[in-house]
């Protein structure tokens, strides 16, 4: 006789998730985000609109308004100059800066991801090259000070010695020379910054279009123009954007190797903003003022930077579909 087992009610099997940790390990990041990031920025956009003067009032203050914005905007205002003043420095300090700067990375990048220049002991010059940018700027604002310094110092020394000039010279009493060694010293630490970027951006297009140039009988010129320049626009972007970003809150070379002389001529509006809030009178709600400003120029200006270099023409689908409604 032929009997039926019965089986017994099945068990359940649990499933563990790990997919908590995820969440556990990102919000060591958000957490300090929120503190050192989001709420400063609150805070700053909160005291921009009140009379915070003085370190009894940060805390203990009262809404006024758009008054400090006024005072920025007005010419009969004392902060209008210096504020304006400090950001027309700002950027012919960063444009000198920056446009050698990028011109020299997509140069110094073209020939290390050329494959027909066969370069060698690249290793070395990337490194040489990218050295300054792991030097802390205090590092090199201390260095710059002395081989410029007035009057004995090894630039004067080295110029005398070649006849060139028979009295010293007082670089950073000068506007050029005080403006252009600024220039030459933020650009000589971030240039191999920008060029390892630049590689890392040819080296991810695809080595198939090389090729086909290559075959096509293509210079090295015209590969660079045809194919590698509007390829990396996305790199050129982040570039420019973080390049605007970083020269407009320059302040840590300025400050201390001129201190914003001579008469304020190497002034930055990040400087501006340290003076109005840790000097003198501790004006924290001018200082926030001039940072809810310079805030707005920088998303200003990184969407300019989109938009131009950005390609404008509409997608083949997007194009098809309005055309066919109507």
């Amino acid at each position: 006789m032929q009997t039926q087992a019965t089986s017994g009610p099945k068990k359940k099997v649990k499933s563990i998730s790990y997919s908590h940790w995820g969440y556990i390990f990102i919000a060591p990041f958000f957490i300090t985000f929120l503190i050192f990031g989001l709420y400063p920025i609150i805070f700053t956009f909160r005291t921009s609109v009140t009379d915070a003067v003085g370190w009894e009032k940060i805390l203990n203050n009262s809404i006024i308004g758009f008054e400090n914005f006024r005072q920025l905007f007005d010419p009969n205002s004392l902060v209008y100059s210096k504020f304006w003043g400090a950001l027309g420095n700002t950027m012919i300090m960063w444009f000198f800066n920056f446009v050698p700067q990028l011109g020299l990375a997509l140069i110094l990048a073209s020939w290390f991801t050329d494959t027909r220049l066969h370069l060698r002991c690249q290793g070395f010059f990337k490194t040489t090259i990218f050295m300054p940018n792991i030097i802390t700027a205090a590092t090199i604002g201390m260095l710059f000070m002395s081989f410029f310094a007035y009057p004995i110092g090894p630039v004067n020394t080295f110029v005398q010695t070649l006849g060139l000039g028979n009295m010293p010279i007082e670089y950073f009493r000068s506007v050029e020379w005080s403006r252009g060694l600024i220039s030459f010293i933020q650009w000589w630490m971030w240039c191999g910054n920008t060029m390892i970027i630049m590689i890392a951006g040819i080296s991810g297009i695809n080595p198939s279009l090389f090729e086909a140039a290559l075959v096509d009988g293509c210079s090295s010129r015209q590969t660079f123009w045809k194919i590698t320049l509007p390829l990396i626009k996305p790199i050129l972007i982040y570039n420019l954007t973080t390049s605007l970003v970083g020269g407009l809150t320059m302040f840590d070379i300025p400050h201390m190797m001129t201190q914003g002389n001579p008469n304020e001529t190497t002034n930055t509006v990040a400087r501006f903003i340290y003076t109005q809030g840790f000097t003198g009178s501790r004006n924290f709600n001018m200082a926030s003022a001039a940072s809810v400003v310079l805030f707005v120029i920088i998303i200003a200006g990184s969407l300019v930077i989109r938009y131009v270099l950005n390609d404008h023409d509409p997608k083949p689908g997007k194009a098809a579909g309005k055309g066919a409604i109507k």
